[in-house]
């Protein structure tokens, strides 16, 4: 079933928290399971006569034989993880590739080389290799393995072995070639539904992120608006001997509620903005392994027609088409694996990430009600004593 229905339905077996939803779902017994363990971390600045970069350090713990040693460190800078995305996609062209942060800032949300920016990458690129770690293919890639372990000059030397321009031209010519030839004639219709899916998702994945960056645009207004009123009504306590405690007490209020929003704004840009925009990333993705299985199968289909007019070779023909056969079936089932994978991964991420959202903002309702109710009762108590006194003889 390929309905977009699927993310919205909740399992009544599904723990209600959130927290120990994603320790049921990733956790439970990752230390029998795991093997391969990676941390980003400790990014440091760099600068030079021509260019200032950012480098993160990549800590890689493991019990696997292939690998020289158990613990590896090393540093990479951006471009080291945009060449191991392209090699993983050319290596693996019909499985699903993590997505990468974009290489520079979207939506104007923070400045380039600010700390907030460098600790949001920090997090997707440690969030990238965590899940080719996971993944029972990508995991065992050999570019990913060098990736982790070779020092720089190391990693640089094997850079220049990769595929060179005429190569990567060709590559490009042979897409441009395929996508000028029309739609897949004989594409199965699982699919067809996928391409389906997949454009419906990314409509509403990429409504859901726009509409979650304006409600963090929104607090943000709100929360800056909030900051001056605490202020004002103190001012206003220092002219107002008469009502100069409940002012304070609104200033205090006011105070809470604020820290309370900020909190609430650190939710938002923590937790719910970068997971909805990873899926944007991925349904471009998805879109592309989808193009790429029908070049695959396109390729087949022309030598097929070509076979079946009889423009050439028949034995030669047969045995290349006994190539793109298998080809095309070791592709389809690499894609369909990988597709179940995803959607369980997506909907996962996606009850876990909008649970905790819920959560997080009946915390903040009920905090800031309970700070007014206070007050408000406090004042309650103060008009009864004023009353009680003024009724005396």
């Amino acid at each position: 079933d390929t309905s977009l229905a699927e993310v919205n339905s909740f399992s009544p077996s599904m723990p209600i928290s959130p927290s120990s939803m994603i320790n049921q779902y990733k956790f439970e017994d990752e230390s029998e399971l795991r093997d391969l363990f990676i941390t980003v971390d400790d990014p440091e600045s760099h600068i030079t006569a021509i260019e200032t970069f950012i480098t993160y350090r990549v800590v890689t713990k493991t019990s696997r034989g292939e690998f020289d040693s158990s613990e590896y460190e090393v540093r990479r800078r951006y471009q080291d993880f945009l060449w191991l995305k392209s090699r993983l996609e050319e290596a693996h062209p019909t499985l699903i590739i993590p997505p990468l942060p974009e290489k520079f800032i979207m939506k104007g949300m923070v400045e380039r080389f600010s700390d907030e920016f460098i600790e949001t990458r920090r997090k997707a690129l440690h969030k990238f290799l965590n899940r080719i770690a996971d993944h029972p293919t990508l995991t065992f890639n050999e570019d990913f393995k060098i990736f982790l372990t070779a020092q720089a000059w190391e990693l640089s030397s094997h850079k220049k072995q990769g595929p060179g321009l005429l190569s990567r031209m060709g590559q490009t010519v042979r897409a441009v070639a395929s996508s000028v030839r029309g739609g897949v004639k004989n594409r199965p219709e699982m699919f067809t539904e996928m391409n389906s899916y997949m454009e419906t998702f990314s409509q509403k994945i990429n409504v859901l992120d726009k509409i979650a960056h304006r409600i963090y645009k929104e607090e943000r207004e709100y929360f800056n608006e909030m900051k001056e009123y605490g202020p004002i009504h103190t001012l206003w306590s220092a002219s107002e001997e008469d009502i100069a405690e409940s002012l304070k007490g609104v200033a205090s209020c006011i105070d809470k509620c604020c820290k309370a929003t900020e909190k609430r704004m650190a939710g938002l840009s923590e937790n719910l903005l970068p997971i909805l925009h990873e899926y944007v990333l991925y349904s471009e993705i998805l879109m592309g392994v989808l193009k790429r299985r029908d070049q695959i199968q396109g390729e087949l289909d022309s030598r097929v027609d070509a076979l079946a007019s009889k423009k050439t070779e028949k034995d030669l023909f047969s045995e290349e088409i006994g190539k793109l056969e298998d080809k095309v079936e070791c592709a389809n089932n690499a894609l369909k694996a990988d597709w179940d994978r995803w959607k369980q991964n997506m909907q996962c991420d996606m009850r876990s990430t909008f649970t905790n959202v819920a959560e997080n903002n009946l915390r903040y309702y009920e905090e800031c009600l309970a700070t007014w109710e206070s007050f408000l009762a406090s004042q309650t108590v103060d008009l009864h004593v004023e009353e009680d006194s003024e009724d005396r003889p």
